[in-house]
């Protein structure tokens, strides 16, 4: 059979449109800050991308910087800030960031315990309000959990202090308008929704003051010295505008049926945050008695390619604090994550359960 892919959280293919954005700059022999007629024509085709996000945003194109991806994006905003507020779940690109952040606990479910935010932020100091940020994600990368963004920000202006989140997983796959979020700043990633590798963005509230990490030029409104990625940019514009987020959310009823088929058949395995609202491409799976290693390796046999789920530079199966971190240690070496997006099909969902069946069955 064909391999199918399922790992679209991992990355997404990339979108014939952001291809052809793309090839169409190959020739353009420009950098976007010169003012001759080339580092015009260049500088006119980023204008053009980051109108695209900002459309996509609801914000303003000055609130937009451009980076080499989401990590740096949160790194970007983090750097800015002494103390941080951040939640169990997190993506390792905030945990590695601010290894002396005060953690808040997620419940069962893996929402994070809003009355456990509100505590530590009214024991701030009135003196380190300024220099606080809290960091909450969108919607979690391993179980597609979905946040309460707007709760967490409204805490945060109760309490007058910044708030940021990494929206890289939620980008393509619901609805986003920051300013009825009311944010400070937000992360986001093209290769997450068919975007190429190497590029992301940071939002920055208009008024907010940030301080680039970088030393070198004064590119992004001196918010991010170097020059711009403009391939890349242009293939994230590209993909954001080309995006369809109804192709998305159509897959939630088919990922709901392949869940319902694999508990009938095999009653013991679980849907990790199958009680909080979930991003309707993702599905993490406990299987009791497999390890998620051996049940990526098998499906991958079998022809579907899944996750265990982050992916990990070193290419190992490592136990996943998001499970440990919803109160199920147990289960941390044993869930594996199905992600799809937007080449994906219900005959692959459909597939996917039957292939995860048969492996299990045979296994256990």
């Amino acid at each position: 059979m064909t391999p199918v892919y399922l790992d679209y959280n991992a990355t997404a293919p990339l979108l014939p449109e952001a291809a052809k954005a793309m090839i169409s700059l190959a020739n353009l022999p420009a950098n976007p800050s010169s003012i001759h007629q080339f580092g015009r024509a260049a500088r006119s085709q980023m204008d053009r991308a980051r109108h695209q996000l900002a459309d996509a945003l609801a914000v303003s194109v000055h609130e937009l910087i451009f980076t080499s991806g989401g990590t740096e994006a949160n790194n970007l905003v983090l750097g800015n800030y002494r103390h941080i507020l951040t939640s169990a779940i997190e993506h390792d690109a905030v945990l590695a960031a601010c290894p002396d952040a005060h953690i808040i606990e997620v419940d069962k479910d893996g929402l994070i315990r809003l009355d456990q935010l509100e505590a530590a932020l009214e024991a701030l100091p009135d003196a380190d309000r300024a220099k606080t940020l809290v960091s909450v994600m969108a919607a979690n990368n391993e179980t597609g959990v979905i946040q309460p963004i707007e709760a967490v920000a409204d805490l945060c202006r109760a309490y007058n202090v910044a708030c940021h989140s990494d929206m890289i997983q939620y980008l393509g796959k619901a609805p986003i308008d920051l300013n009825q979020m009311k944010l400070n700043f937000a992360s986001f990633s093209a290769h997450k929704l068919g975007g190429p590798s190497g590029v992301g963005a940071l939002y920055c509230r208009a008024g907010q003051q940030l301080v680039s990490l970088l030393r070198g030029g004064g590119q992004e409104q001196g918010r991010r010295a170097g020059t711009e990625n403009l391939p890349g940019i242009i293939g994230f514009g590209a993909a954001v505008a080309a995006h369809d987020i109804a192709n998305i959310n159509v897959q939630a009823s088919w990922r709901d049926a392949m869940e319902a088929d694999i508990q009938k058949a095999c009653p013991e395995i679980e849907v990790m945050g199958a009680d909080a609202p979930r991003l309707a491409n993702t599905s993490a799976l406990y299987l009791p008695y497999l390890s998620a290693q051996k049940a990526v390796m098998l499906l991958d046999l079998a022809g579907f390619a899944v996750s265990a789920g982050a992916a990990c530079s070193s290419g190992k199966v490592k136990d996943s604090h998001v499970i440990t971190a919803m109160a199920r240690g147990e289960a941390a070496a044993n869930v594996i994550r199905i992600s799809a997006g937007w080449q994906s099909t219900k005959a692959e969902w459909t597939g996917v359960a039957k292939a995860i069946i048969e492996i299990y069955k045979a296994q256990h």
